[in-house]
């Protein structure tokens, strides 16, 4: 990831991102409730993102849920930690978007469709990550995080009840 970020998309609104434009052909369909299974390397990531001892032992210990409506391009993801609440996004892959990340910093954040992936590229002042989120079959969907400084790691997470 060392090389300079993508300058992609523009910022989207909560109503433009309702709007919902067709997704490019073949793109999967991420809406469901996902359930975490399983993290790997998520501390060092989290400690290269500027996470403090404390916030990453706890995000190491709890478990968290991502509720996703999909509709063509529009995304409306709603983000819920055991203990902590919830964040929700919504926004339209192709665009842009802010968001509080769990150091308290402000990120922009630029998506874009990457074949059957939505690749998320969040800057902020004092650092930047790459995630992608795949769907490795209709039961399991997978976040690859990767720092700017080379750490990678990986959520995994397990479709739930509706």
């Amino acid at each position: 990831m060392a090389e300079a970020a993508p300058q992609f998309g523009t910022k989207t609104s909560p109503e433009d991102a309702k709007k919902g434009s067709p997704s490019p052909p073949g793109s999967p369909n991420f809406s469901g409730r996902w359930r975490l299974a399983e993290s790997v390397n998520f501390d060092p990531f989290l400690k290269d993102c500027n996470v403090g001892y404390l916030k990453r032992q706890v995000a190491g210990m709890v478990t968290s849920e991502h509720h996703i409506n999909q509709d063509g391009n529009a995304m409306a993801v709603e983000v819920t930690t055991m203990g902590r609440g919830s964040k929700h996004q919504e926004y339209e892959v192709g665009n842009e978007f802010i968001e509080t990340e769990i150091n308290g910093e402000e990120a922009v954040v630029n998506t874009e469709w990457d074949g059957p992936t939505i690749k998320e590229l969040h800057r902020t002042d004092s650092f930047e990550y790459e995630l992608v989120r795949t769907l490795e079959n209709e039961e399991t969907m997978v976040l690859k995080l990767e720092s700017n400084k080379g750490t990678k790691a990986e959520r995994i997470y397990k479709k739930s009840g509706s």
